[in-house]
């Protein structure tokens, strides 16, 4: 049996973290190793603790969840390996995987969170079903998180973001065909399943296919590769 998915609830919220916390310590598979009320504290905390999966909120006190994701993921001064705050980590990489939690309003925030670092996003009126998905995806990496959120919300940000930090289309040129197809898919909140369906080939080829995708693009996970997708106008917002 897989050790337990080790996960951090990160919110200014008592009652939000004990709602989460009721949800996730229900599951076999799962359980709750560290609690913070703000971003500094997490950091503080996760240096000493192993932990897979962060659950991050956004706007809290002292240190907000956009901060504590740049100096936890290392994405601020560029050290992919994450700072001392993600050594307690036994991940790939050394650095747990950060879930962003958030509601439609906080809009540019989550987009930004994601390019800090961030492996994705929840909003915090999931169902608990979606939330367990969620963390069971990232501690994976192999797939998109909440296929139609994601879609929906990612379709809205990439209106607002400002035009100087439109990537250029020069980005994709290294993607052969079929490896934009299947972007274009991932983009659309496809799983590798149902990409290996949609272009009748095997899921396993599938899998070739993405991880070349992100290595060309250097993207950390799928949902960096989608907003790299949205950034570059491969995708536009309803498509």
């Amino acid at each position: 049996m897989d050790p337990a998915i080790r996960v951090a609830l990160v919110d200014d919220q008592q009652l939000v973290r004990a709602g989460f916390a009721m949800v996730i310590s229900s599951q076999p598979d799962m359980e709750i190793v560290l609690e913070a009320g703000d971003g500094a504290q997490a950091l503080r905390l996760l240096g000493s603790h192993p932990v897979d999966v962060v659950l991050m909120d956004v706007r809290m006190p002292t240190m907000d969840g956009l901060a504590a994701t740049r100096e936890l993921t290392g994405a601020a001064n560029g050290n992919e390996g994450g700072g001392s705050a993600g050594s307690g980590s036994d991940s790939a990489d050394g650095t747990p995987k950060v879930i962003i939690l958030t509601t439609f309003d906080l809009d540019e925030y989550v987009l930004h969170a994601i390019k800090a670092g961030a492996s994705g996003f929840l909003l915090k009126d999931a169902p608990p079903e979606e939330m367990l998905a969620a963390i069971r995806t990232v501690r994976r990496g192999d797939a998109v998180i909440a296929p139609s959120s994601t879609r929906r919300l990612l379709d809205h940000l990439s209106t607002l973001l400002p035009g100087e930090e439109r990537a250029s289309p020069d980005l994709l040129d290294g993607l052969t065909e079929r490896e934009r197809e299947v972007l274009v898919l991932m983009a659309r909140g496809r799983s590798n399943t149902e990409i290996a369906n949609e272009l009748f080939v095997a899921e396993a080829t599938v899998k070739t296919h993405v991880g070349r995708v992100l290595a060309k693009l250097d993207a950390r996970d799928r949902v960096q590769a989608v907003v790299i997708a949205y950034e570059t106008g491969l995708v536009s917002p309803g498509s």
